[in-house]
């Protein structure tokens, strides 16, 4: 079975779409998001509705979770404005959905593999956890044959004896230099996980940030990458 691995959407509906296209046309059987599906970007309500019709299975990061709670102390002063005005903003169907989306999840992905799912880490939602701080420990205390992260928008894929680490990097704010949209997808039978990369069009999101009231850096990242 091939799995898509998909984290940090952001509300970027113009990222998103080509990245389910492709995923399609790869012949993904299944996909997980590793959360923010919102936050940053101008379209929260058309990215949940996507997420949710395609059946992506997903965990709250921490901007739903700001969206649905209003606590904003643990975010910097962009991402809490984006995260005040999406929850000021995003539709009752929208926020219902957020609200209902665990901290963590196991996933079965056939062949007897398992998935272990989270933002941040097992240890902390909104931990950072970069290539350089992998080790066996993920996955011995997932007790898991993957474990799929998100939250630092930077891509990597970690094989350790017992197993895969993979962060599938950003759908709508990429922070590694290459302004494409990434995700992941993971094959069962191999046990092989790739990153890939689509080319959107980041002139539009950009615009439709601006157009949206929110701040114009969040806008002129997306050209960079950052």
């Amino acid at each position: 079975m091939k799995v898509g691995l998909i984290a940090d959407v952001h509300s970027n509906l113009h990222a998103l779409l080509p990245v389910q296209a492709k995923l399609a046309g790869m012949g993904v059987e299944k996909t997980i998001c590793a959360g923010d599906i919102v936050g940053y970007g101008a379209d929260p309500d058309r990215c949940c509705r996507e997420i949710r019709n395609a059946s992506v299975i997903s965990i709250a990061g921490n901007h739903d979770r700001a969206t649905t709670t209003g606590d904003f102390t643990r975010m910097n002063p962009y991402a809490a404005a984006a995260a005040s005005w999406t929850r000021d903003r995003i539709d009752e169907e929208s926020m219902t959905f957020l609200e209902s989306l665990p901290i963590q999840n196991d996933v079965a992905l056939g062949n007897d593999v398992a998935a272990a799912v989270f933002h941040g880490s097992d240890l902390d939602p909104d931990e950072y956890v970069y290539e350089e701080d992998v080790n066996e420990g993920v996955l011995e205390r997932s007790r898991r044959d993957v474990v799929v992260l998100g939250h630092t928008h930077m891509p990597f894929v970690v094989h350790l004896p017992a197993g895969i680490v993979v962060n599938p990097g950003s759908v709508g704010q990429p922070r590694d230099g290459d302004p494409r949209a990434s995700f992941a997808v993971f094959d069962t039978a191999s046990m092989a996980c790739e990153i890939h990369r689509v080319t959107y069009d980041v002139g539009a999101a950009a615009e439709a940030i601006l157009g949206a009231g929110l701040p114009a850096t969040l806008a002129s990242r997306l050209y960079a990458g950052r």
